[in-house]
């Protein structure tokens, strides 16, 4: 199965996305931030990223984004970006106006089918 990248600074987010991507088979590892992802992700490139907006800074995810896209080894790396920016304070900062190197886009809270089924598009 896939090996996917959790990134996120929210623990529970993550046990619980770890949870419903190992009953599916899949190997997953994690990430609390961006610079400690991206270290992951050049020693052992995932077939997919998970991964939040908002972390260390508001925009955090969307920085990694653009740096994986930046790296040759990285940039044909599926992201799929997990994020309640939609429906927080924070929306306005969201670059809307501009490309954002994603591949997908879910709003937290997930429902599990949803990721599963957008994740089956990618691996």
């Amino acid at each position: 199965m896939a090996r996917i990248l959790v990134v996120d600074d929210d623990p529970d987010f993550v046990l619980v996305v770890r949870a419903i991507l190992e009953a599916e088979g899949h190997q997953v590892s994690d990430a609390s931030d961006g610079n400690t992802a991206l270290e992951v992700m050049r020693k052992e490139r995932p077939d997919v990223v998970l991964l939040d907006v908002m972390m260390s800074t508001t925009l955090e995810g969307v920085d990694i984004s653009r740096e994986m896209e930046r790296d040759p080894q990285l940039k044909d790396v599926p992201i799929i970006m997990i994020s309640s920016i939609a429906t927080s304070e924070y929306a306005a900062e969201f670059p809307d106006d501009e490309r954002v190197p994603i591949a997908a886009w879910i709003s937290k809270p997930i429902q599990p089918a949803v990721l599963l089924k957008t994740l089956k598009r990618f691996v």
